[in-house]
């Protein structure tokens, strides 16, 4: 039997099984030259690339079952695998391969009048636990973020992605054992069972951080049932204001960029907020961009009035995260009462203001409490890659630890290394 292999008689015994494992390869993990698990993310990387078409044929299995199932044109978006996204892996592995060791950074240090010496430096968190759905991406990304951080990864994928999902866990696997590393550092699931969710969400004291990577069912339930700390946002409805200083065509590039770039990700804009001051020269124009590019339009009755095939939108529009090609639409007084809908609708995952007044701007900036507020540029950067941390595992929209992109660094918790010589406290 491999480490990658367990008989179980329950979704309990086989979570167990699986922790048992990582246990000790993941103290190996955390306490190797950082040269080594770099080694074996350039390794992964070679071997996506060498498999590429394997990938794409094996991923046309996934994506002909969820077709034939109906699934959502949005759903089979974000399970597709092409040339192009299967490069992107192997880039953003090589991409966290060349970021600085998120192990044993010294984080602050300081002497107090006590005569010690006292650091805080950063620790990996041990075992994690990725649940996530339609995506096979975060099987490479999840892996090579704990990877580099020394995490062990215990992933479990849906069952739309489920050929996809297990053969990149494999190549990630292989990329360890190149390196010289325990291969329990990375273990799929092997089961479709849901029961092995809950069997997840209440290994207290073995997993350490639960990962929920999909849809509001699958984070609500995670929310709902974990014992285990978790990472998670509950969707994105995100927000784009264009304020009665902003640029038109600045204004138009980025609302059409925003919604239209994927419908299906968690940084796309759902509702657009626009200041009645510019509302009848921008409004018009950027409601005919959007629905050139494919986009339905629901708004409120001031915006309906300038825009003529534009529907009503009703109270639930603005608490939806479509992912999909629909936008809310509402025109507003004033920055602070974009910023009192924002309070009132968000999701505190990602909003963006487009100004020319610095003013406003940082007033913006500083009112809005959600985990990534932008300034003159699209939603959909909210993106670990984009921020130039080589991927991420999701974006955390809570207020403990992890806020935002969740990438290898936020991956890590720290112990605090004191000095001494020969001190006593009185």
């Amino acid at each position: 039997m491999t480490e990658q292999s367990h008989n179980f008689d329950s979704p309990k015994a086989l979570v167990s099984a699986m922790v048992t494992a990582a246990k000790h390869a993941q103290k190996m993990l955390g306490q190797s030259p950082y040269d080594t698990r770099r080694s074996a993310l350039l390794k992964s990387a070679e071997l996506i690339r060498a498999h590429a078409d394997a990938i794409i044929t094996t991923n046309g299995k996934d994506v002909k079952k969820a077709s034939e199932n109906g699934i959502s044109t949005a759903f089979i978006d974000r399970l597709t695998m092409n040339a192009e996204r299967v490069e992107a892996m192997a880039a953003g592995l090589e991409s966290i391969a060349s970021l600085d060791d998120p192990i044993g950074r010294e984080l602050a240090r300081w002497q107090p009048p006590n005569g010690l010496d006292i650091a805080r430096v950063s620790t990996p968190l041990g075992i994690i636990g990725i649940i996530y759905e339609s995506r096979p991406n975060v099987t490479v990304d999840a892996a090579s973020l704990c990877l580099i951080s020394g995490n062990a990864a215990i992933l479990r994928g849906g069952s739309d992605s489920y050929y996809t999902s297990n053969m990149l866990a494999s190549l990630m696997v292989q990329g360890l054992e190149s390196a010289g590393l325990p291969t329990a550092n990375v273990q799929m699931i092997p089961s479709a069972d849901r029961a092995i969710v809950g069997a997840m969400l209440t290994a207290a004291g073995e997993i350490d951080v639960i990962i929920p990577r999909g849809g509001r069912s699958l984070v609500e339930r995670v929310q709902s049932e974990a014992r285990v700390p978790v990472f998670a946002h509950l969707e994105g409805i995100c927000h784009v204001y264009v304020d009665a200083d902003a640029d038109f065509d600045m204004a138009q590039q980025i609302v059409v960029n925003a919604k239209m770039r994927r419908t299906g990700i968690c940084g796309a804009a759902e509702t657009l907020l626009m200041h009645r001051d510019v509302a009848a020269s921008m409004l018009p124009k950027i409601a005919k961009a959007l629905t050139d590019a494919g986009c339905a339009l629901r708004g409120d009755a001031l915006s309906c009035d300038l825009v003529a095939n534009m529907t009503k939108a009703s109270e639930a529009d603005w608490h939806t995260e479509y992912l999909d090609s629909i936008l809310s639409v509402k025109i507003v007084d004033s920055v602070d009462d974009a910023i009192t809908h924002i309070d009132t609708y968000g999701s505190g995952h990602t909003e963006s203001i487009i100004t020319a007044n610095t003013h406003t701007a940082d007033h913006f900036l500083t009112r809005v409490d959600s985990a990534i507020v932008m300034v003159n540029a699209s939603t959909q950067f909210a993106d670990g890659g984009e921020f130039g941390m080589g991927a991420e595992i999701g974006i955390a929209t809570g207020r403990l630890h992890a806020r935002g992109p969740v990438g290898a660094a936020q991956l890590t918790s720290f112990k605090y290394i004191v000095r001494g010589h020969g001190n006593t406290r009185p």
